[in-house]
This record gives C-alpha cells, structure tokens and sequence, in this order.
C-alpha cells in the first residue's frame, strides 16, 4: 500500500538502453566475507561487460564493518561482534539480523558517470521507499544516511535509519546501502555509528511500522526502479 506518491524530485539514474538490472534476495544471512567476495568478482565482470548490473537484497549475521574514513576510538567494544575493515566509504556500521542490506552493482557508465549524482539517488531511493509506509525522511548536511525526526511533548531527535557506504571501480559501484527494517537497536551500542554521536539509531519497528521484511523488500523495489529503471527478479548469486 502506497501511503504517499513518490518524489519526483532528485535525481533519476536510468540506463538510455533500458535494461534491467537483476534483484537477487537472499533468503537466509550470508556471511560479510563471502558476500565481499561475491561482489568483488561482480564487478569485475560488469566492467569487463561479462555480466548484468545486480541489485543483491541480504542480511548478514552480527558484524560491526570499518570503512575507509573510521576511526579507531569508534570502535567501543572490539569483542562483542567481527570487525571487518573494507574498502567502503564511511565509518563504523553495524549489520545484523533484521536489517536489510542491499550491495548495489550498477553500470556508472551507463548511467552518467556522476558518483555524487549516484549517492543522491541511493539516498532518494531510501527515501522513496520509506515513503511508501508513511515514513518522512530526509537527509542531513554533514551527516551520511538517511534520517528521520521524532517528537514528544518538550523534546525533539533526530535519528538515523539507513546507511549509505559504497566504491566505485572502473565506473561500477559496489557495496550499497542499508535500512533497518527490525535490527536489535542495542547492538549498535558497540560503535559510534558513521563516527556521529550526539544522534541515535532507529528502525521501522522502532517507528511503530510493523512492517515485514518482504514488505520493506516491496518498498524499496518500487523506489528503485523510481530512481534506476526496471529490475528483473533473479536468483541470488550464491
């Protein structure tokens, strides 16, 4: 159920030649180093034109991941879960069950060749797709990911509800985004999420959307092929 008509505004990345991108949803967790390595060789066959852009819907086991910009005092607690250090963009995050993530494997070379136009339309597409459950989000100046606003008589936060840490190779993205669909909100309290501490973290669930995770799957389908183009399901890479 659609419960607000998307934004027309931002910017849209379709491909001239309207191929669809593949949507692959894993439907068990899938290790972070297998998934890596998955997309690693992704890429290299998308650039080399061996291979279709994939969209690849997953969660993964509980795992804190280091992108290149993070900080070693971020890391609040080493041994509650894996750490792995990857070459995304972005701080300190969190993965986990209930979370959704979704690495993004797409041609920018088709699609314009403007990374910065690129992660507006990753972040629209969150917004979209949050849209469609009645959730206003927005972004911040400064701050990475996608947020939203909470009030109560005599106070007002902002929390964050998806993340955004992706890379780019020979003009094919990898690495995406993640929404927190149902995460246990207290794992992230091992991390300064994306090194910001005066915010805090929340979920659908959090927010009162009971939603289900085909359900947020659906939301973020109908966003993408707002901002990207058409996709086509496909089965998950492994």
């Amino acid at each position: 159920m659609l419960a607000e008509p998307l934004n027309s505004e931002g910017p849209m990345l379709g491909r001239g030649d309207g191929v669809a991108v593949e949507w692959a949803v894993s439907s068990s967790p899938v290790p972070y180093d297998q998934a890596v390595a998955v997309m690693e060789a992704r890429v290299a066959a998308i650039a080399a034109g061996e291979a279709s852009e994939l969209v690849w819907l997953l969660e993964h086991p509980p795992l804190y991941t280091a992108g290149v910009s993070a900080r070693d005092e971020d890391l609040l607690d080493a041994g509650r879960f894996p750490v792995h250090r990857t070459g995304r963009g972005g701080q300190f995050t969190y993965h986990g069950p209930g979370q959704r993530v979704a690495y993004v494997m797409l041609d920018l070379g088709a699609r314009g060749r403007d990374v910065r136009a690129f992660v507006r339309a990753l972040e629209q597409w969150l917004i979209d797709g949050l849209g469609v459950f009645g959730v206003r989000a927005d972004v911040r100046e400064g701050r990475v990911g996608v947020w939203v606003e909470r009030k109560g008589p005599g106070w007002s936060r902002e929390d964050k509800i998806a993340a955004i840490g992706v890379k780019v190779r020979k003009w094919v993205s990898f690495h995406g985004v993640s929404l927190n669909v149902e995460p246990d909100l207290t794992h992230f309290g091992g991390i300064v999420p994306c090194g910001i501490q005066e915010h805090g973290v929340t979920s659908l669930v959090d927010l009162g959307v009971l939603a289900t995770m085909d359900e947020a799957d659906s939301a973020l389908k109908t966003g993408f092929e707002r901002r990207f183009g058409p996709v086509r399901n496909a089965a998950p890479p492994i």
